[in-house]
């Protein structure tokens, strides 16, 4: 008597296969919606940066290569409105929010439980409060007859014209008073978690406050320094609401960033092609500033 037929049975590869397209069924909605509205607008702005797409006054789009690139490159107001976008981002996010953040974050593992929670709600109240809402109120601060000037001017000193002499350092100003919490909150988790018995050793040892922070405490934050820095500064280099309530980049272009320049290029002169490459130049320098940040992290672990 003849063994019954055994049935083909799939491959143990097969069948793990199948698994797991059953499970990524869930997740295709959402990477659908991320491939219309994300991966595709992306797609087309590349395309766009290397066309001569306008939005006026334009019978067809043609194909340029890296012209407007190249423009961008060799035009003053491009290169200018680059070195206001690093200055801005000097002083508002590497300098600005991110040392005043550690020195609050500092002061509140220190004080009392009231004195955190007032300054908590404080400089987090201003984070959370829009650009536009921010950029009237220091336009209120800064103006001609705006706080500041109220102030100087009952103290004899003579008015500042902020937003006419020094409008780059009023937008700093502004932007360091609106987003020093973010740094605040990064660090007082980072700090948090730096164990009370070394610092005790330390201060045993005779080490002063400024010793042990140099020595002991920053050096176990590093890391959060590094993330923080990394995300302060793409932050700060998208900044358009802001700076256009306050100055539109003005006067006479004396805060025209990257952003407000792209903006120009692309609405104002209807030059959609290179507004569009200005824009992703500015995505290739937050690359930079992403790698160089990774690289230093990455560094200062394997010494």
């Amino acid at each position: 008597m003849s063994a019954p037929a055994r049935l083909p049975t799939a491959p143990p590869r097969s069948r793990h296969q199948g698994r797991t397209l059953v499970r990524g069924v869930p997740l295709g909605p959402a990477v659908l919606l991320l491939v219309v509205f994300l991966a595709g607008p992306i797609a087309y702005c590349v395309y766009a940066a290397f066309t001569n797409m306008a939005l006026t006054g334009q019978t067809g789009t043609q194909f340029i290569g890296i012209a407007n690139f190249t423009r961008a490159l060799g035009d003053p107001a491009f290169r200018s409105s680059l070195g206001l976008t690093l200055i801005f981002t000097f002083l508002s996010a590497i300098i600005g929010q991110n040392i005043l953040g550690m020195i609050l974050a500092l002061l509140n593992r220190s004080s009392f439980l009231l004195v955190r929670a007032f300054c908590s709600a404080v400089v987090i109240g201003a984070w959370v409060l829009p650009e536009v809402v921010v950029a009237y109120l220091w336009q209120a601060v800064l103006g001609d007859g705006g706080s500041w000037n109220s102030i100087t001017g009952f103290l004899h000193l003579p008015p500042q014209q902020w937003l006419y002499d020094n409008p780059i350092l009023a937008v700093s100003i502004a932007n360091v008073w609106r987003g020093t919490a973010f740094s605040m909150l990064v660090y007082s988790a980072a700090l948090s978690e730096v164990p009370k018995d070394i610092e005790e050793s330390a201060l045993v040892d005779g080490a002063n406050g400024l010793r042990m922070l140099t020595a002991i405490t920053i050096p176990m934050v590093r890391r959060s320094i590094g993330t923080n820095l990394m995300l302060i500064t793409l932050q700060t280099l998208s900044v358009f609401g802001l700076i256009y309530t306050m100055t539109k980049g003005g006067p006479s272009d004396k805060s025209m960033t990257l952003p407000l320049f792209a903006y120009n290029q692309a609405f104002i002169a209807s030059d959609l092609g290179y507004g569009t490459a200005i824009a992703l130049l500015l995505l290739v320098i937050g690359a930079v500033f992403s790698l160089i940040y990774l690289r230093t992290l990455n560094r200062s672990e394997t010494l």
